[in-house]
C-alpha cells in the first residue's frame, strides 16, 4: 500500500491550524445565540438543514486549504480543546454562562399558551402541539407548562398525572399496604 507523501505534510502553519477553530467556534456560538434556541431545538427539517449545512458552510473556515491527516486532527484537537476551556470557564462563572447562554422562555404557563413567547421564539402553535405529543401529551390541552431551555430543549409538566405517575403511585400504595400488614402480622 502506497501513501501520499502530501498525507501528513501540513498545508498551513501550525499556528493557524489552532487559531481557525477558535474563531469558528466563536462566531458559531455567537450566532446561534443571536438567531434564538429554535436552531437547537431542531423543530423542523429546514432547521436540522441548516444545521447540517453550517457544519459544512465553516469546514474551509476551519482547516483552510489543507487536506492533510496532520492539519485535520490539528483543527479537531484545538475545537475540542476550546470547547472544554469554555465550558470549564463558564462552570466557574455561572453570570457569565447565563448571559451568554440566555434565559429559558415560557412557552405555556398555568395551561394557558403564551402566544408573544411563541412568536418571540418564531414558534408556531402547529410546532408546539408537536412538541407536546413528541413528550407523551395528547396536545397543548394536557399541559400545564412548557418550558423551552437555553439549550433548545423543552420541559414540560401535564395538568394531571400521567399514566405513568398513576401507576407508579398505585404500585407504591400497594407496596405500602403489604408492608403494613407484614409488620402487623410480625
Amino acid at each position: 500500500m502506497v501513501f501520499s507523501n502530501d498525507m501528513f505534510t501540513l498545508g498551513l502553519p501550525v499556528l493557524e491550524k489552532i487559531v481557525r477553530p477558535m474563531i469558528v467556534y466563536a462566531a458559531l456560538v455567537i450566532l446561534l445565540r443571536v438567531f434564538g434556541k429554535r436552531e437547537l431545538a431542531q423543530l423542523n427539517p429546514f432547521d436540522l438543514v441548516v444545521l447540517l449545512s453550517l457544519s459544512n458552510t465553516v469546514q474551509n473556515a476551519i482547516i483552510g486549504n489543507d487536506n492533510s491527516v496532520s492539519g485535520g486532527l490539528i483543527g479537531a484537537v484545538s475545537l475540542l480543546l476550546t470547547n472544554y476551556l469554555v465550558v470549564r470557564f463558564l462552570f466557574k462563572h455561572r453570570r457569565i454562562d447565563q448571559i451568554i447562554e440566555g434565559t429559558p422562555t415560557v412557552l405555556v404557563h398555568n395551561g394557558k399558551v403564551n402566544r408573544r413567547s411563541l412568536a418571540k421564539e418564531l414558534l408556531t402553535e402547529a410546532e408546539l402541539a408537536i412538541v407536546c405529543r413528541r413528550q407523551g401529551f395528547d396536545g397543548v390541552h394536557e399541559v400545564e407548562s412548557c418550558v423551552l431551555e437555553p439549550g433548545g430543549g423543552f420541559s414540560l409538566k401535564g395538568k394531571a398525572p400521567s399514566p405513568d405517575q398513576i401507576f407508579r403511585a398505585q404500585v407504591i400504595e400497594k407496596l405500602e399496604d403489604i408492608s403494613r400488614r407484614l409488620s402487623v402480622s410480625n
